[in-house]
């Protein structure tokens, strides 16, 4: 963990160094003035003479300065360096995340991966700069004063390593209870913040179903369950500070009666006995410090191994060294083709035998659970086989630069998502660098650019985040021009015109059928007359190939097909 953190200090490495290094400075021009002070009481004040009070008082006020001046530049840097380990942070975890394939996906949730690239970065910001700064000062700060201390009195130096004995014994304690709570304590603000995240997009179905106090009771269990795992904590944490509180207080009362004894026994003088009380203060604060950065520690270990986990997550799809950047042509093979989302489960497709030429247009259909969605994502090698072999162009879909072969298969998915930003730059994800009119002639394809014209502004028109502007069938026309513009030579529509009218559906692939012949289309559907003009349909049934034919071929011998083609004619002319 500790490796991989640590890598994403990259370019911050020097603010890096040079925080502890002006923390050095400040902290031994503090540790001075205590000296100082004891010289001018001792050698000064008691001595009466004037001229060495003003000597020795001139140099504590440059120790002052010299001190004052290192802490404000030890905290410029280490503000620096923190804030931007917690930017490349961010930046490597949300690259990462980007080439995750699916099944990576699968392993975490969306709020979980929210969770990990605020919070757990935040807590582990803190704890950066508290490490370079805090974490070297206060050490630092403890053995220069102990220094001290062995110089002026070595018996009583004594007091203060017991006291580091004890203290050191109650903070291991503390931290190894505090930690595997707070690993708990993360893991509910997930929830929480999944309960936030589904009930902010799904709000629209919360009021339409008037279940606002459902939704209010279920995120208060879910806030209290993260307050009741941070009480837990905290609840071990606050022992943290009586503990402290025995440790000071026990060495005041043991310095003042032993340095009480020594001075009325001539072996102390009372500037002495004062720097010793400063230099107590100073090492019982630093013991203090260290105690306090060890629960930010302790806290932040678990936001760090969580965001370790995502940086050395590796995708399951790797592309070969030598990987090929162009896809030939259209063309589709299974080859013998299984596949399970998770090993040792059932498999959701079994044995999969499919050969497609080249700018047909193959139809899609099956009962729910039919695996039609999972068949079309192996083809853009969004997850890969457990068995078998796919071929897009005569090549194994494994041989292909993942870029040039998902450029090259465009899908519209069952989810049609758009983001927020004009109708234009949505459309502009299927090609940065199309022209307006490439834009309008996708959308007049996939029948959206009458709709488009009429909005306000046009194709400058604002989508909302999720396209809650617009209906649904508006959204899947857009997707619809949006993946035209890629230009593929594969296009998978999943169930991608359902909330199309039969009318407008029969338009779309219409223009398929004219403008673009040479472009293999894939259409999953539930309705018979969206498919039944295809080249050919494939039946999917419990993850098998059920039947494979023309319209009319598996009409006259399939009865899967037979039987929704006569219940949804049946239900037309009714």
């Amino acid at each position: 963990m500790l490796k991989t953190l640590m890598a994403e200090i990259k370019e911050y490495k020097k603010p890096s160094l040079l925080a502890p290094l002006f923390v050095s400075i400040e902290v031994f021009m503090e540790i001075l003035i205590p000296f100082l002070m004891s010289k001018i009481v001792d050698m000064g004040i008691s001595e009466g003479n004037l001229k060495r009070v003003v000597i020795i008082g001139l140099l504590m006020i440059a120790a002052a300065c010299i001190s004052l001046m290192g802490g404000v530049l030890a905290g410029s840097f280490a503000a620096e360096a923190s804030m931007g380990f917690a930017k490349n942070l961010r930046e490597t975890m949300f690259r990462n995340i980007q080439r995750f394939s699916f099944s990576n996906l699968d392993k975490y949730s969306t709020s979980g991966l929210v969770t990990r690239l605020t919070t757990d970065v935040t807590n582990l910001q803190n704890a950066y700069q508290m490490i370079i700064r805090m974490c070297i000062r206060s050490p630092l700060m403890l053995i220069s004063a102990f220094v001290m201390t062995c110089i002026i009195r070595p018996s009583l130096a004594l007091v203060y390593v017991g006291a580091i004995i004890f203290l050191g014994v109650a903070l291991y304690f503390i931290m190894t209870r505090a930690h595997s709570i707070f690993t708990q304590v993360f893991k509910k603000y997930d929830d929480l913040n999944a309960g936030v995240q589904e009930n902010i997009s799904g709000i629209r179905t919360v009021k339409a179903f008037v279940r606002e106090d459902y939704e209010i009771k279920k995120f208060k269990i879910a806030a209290g369950n993260v307050y009741e795992m941070f009480m837990k904590a905290e609840t071990i944490l606050v022992s943290n500070m009586p503990v402290m509180q025995f440790t000071v207080y026990s060495c005041i009362l043991l310095i003042s009666y032993i340095g009480a004894r020594m001075i009325v026994g001539g072996t102390l003088t009372t500037g002495q006995l004062m720097s010793l009380f400063t230099y107590t203060m100073n090492i019982l604060m630093s013991l203090m410090i260290i105690s306090m950065a060890f629960v930010m520690i302790s806290m932040s270990r678990a936001s760090g191994e969580r965001i370790a986990e995502v940086i050395n997550e590796t995708t399951d799809l790797a592309a070969p060294t030598d990987s090929i950047k162009e896809v030939k042509d259209g063309s589709i093979e299974f080859r013998n083709v299984s596949f399970a989302y998770k090993k040792g489960r059932n498999n959701c497709l079994t044995n999969i035998n499919l050969n497609i030429k080249s700018g047909e247009t193959i139809g899609i259909i099956g009962g729910t659970g039919s695996s039609k969605s999972t068949l079309v994502q192996l083809i853009p090698r969004l997850y890969d086989p457990v068995e078998g072999e796919v071929f897009v162009g005569g090549l194994n879909v494994k041989s292909y630069d993942l870029d040039a072969l998902r450029g090259s298969v465009a899908m519209v998915l069952q989810k049609n998502v758009l983001f927020s930003g004009t109708v234009k730059e949505n459309l502009k994800w299927g090609d940065p660098n199309a022209t307006d009119e490439e834009i309008v002639k996708a959308c007049e394809y996939a029948q959206a650019h009458e709709f488009i014209s009429a909005m306000p502004n046009g194709y400058d028109t604002r989508i909302e985040q999720g396209g809650t502007n617009v209906s649904g069938g508006q959204r899947q026309r857009i997707c619809i021009a949006r993946a035209l513009l890629m230009k593929p030579r594969i296009l998978i529509l999943d169930d991608s015109t359902s909330a199309v009218d039969t009318k407008t559906d029969a338009m779309i692939r219409k223009a398929f059928r004219e403008e673009i012949p040479d472009t293999t289309k894939l259409i999953i559907a539930q309705r018979i007359t969206s498919v039944q003009d295809a080249d050919r349909i494939i039946v999917m049934d419990g993850g098998e190939i059920n039947g494979f034919g023309t319209h009319e071929e598996l009409l006259a011998a399939n009865d899967i097909y037979r039987e929704v083609y006569e219940s949804q004619m049946k239900g037309d002319e009714e």
